[in-house]
């Protein structure tokens, strides 16, 4: 009887020694799917919002194409040019007019209208879309070179369109702001030459 009670002492001071504690420890299961979770938590949700802003950013971009295109066939078609302005009361669109038309093809709330800027310029030809300098100097907008020239009949016009999209997410250094601010500069760019509704008349 007496050695049964020592073998059995014996037996649970081994239990209790750090390498079988250890093992015994290395064997539970409980609570292992919570460990891990937490360990790749982090990197999960950070890859998750990263692929949920990119796309946002691209969808924003290809909404703000489909703008350009659509309120440059205002231009194109001699409207905006004809139409008397809803805030002069003249005839002829002026740049505001023109972006509040960019701004009812922008429907939703992914834009704010007063942050888009207008770019309407005139061209002599094709070729020389291509020459016209960057509006971006030193990682900033430069909104000084901004204009409108609507021009007339036959005229060759580049509609362009930013607009300073805000970055949230970076994931490991790999970052879509490409402005100093942690912003993207979205650019919509429509050229095409105006119908001859008129006179020839390129200013």
């Amino acid at each position: 009887m007496l050695e049964r009670i020592r073998s059995q002492i014996a037996a649970r001071l081994c239990r209790l020694t750090p390498t079988r504690a250890a093992r015994r420890f290395a064997r539970h299961q409980k609570g292992a799917a919570a460990v891990e979770f937490a360990l790749v938590a982090i990197p999960f949700l950070a890859l998750l919002f990263a692929i949920i802003e990119t796309a946002l950013v691209f969808f924003a971009g290809q909404t703000l194409e489909t703008a350009a295109s659509d309120a440059g066939r205002l231009l194109m078609t001699g409207q905006a040019q004809q139409d008397v302005s809803p805030t002069t009361g003249n005839v002829g669109f002026t740049q505001a007019d023109f972006k509040n038309a960019v701004c009812s093809y922008l429907a939703g709330a992914m834009f704010k209208c007063d942050d888009i800027v207008v770019n309407v310029t005139n061209f002599a030809d094709f070729a020389s879309v291509n020459n016209a300098p960057s509006p971006v100097a030193n990682g900033q907008l430069d909104t000084s070179k901004m204009g409108y020239n609507p021009g007339g009949p036959n005229c060759i016009i580049a509609v362009q369109l930013y607009y300073k999209w805000p970055i949230y997410v970076s994931l490991l250094g790999d970052n879509l702001a490409n402005l100093s601010g942690g912003n993207r500069l979205l650019v919509a760019t429509s050229v095409f030459r105006n119908e001859p509704y008129g006179p020839a008349a390129c200013p």
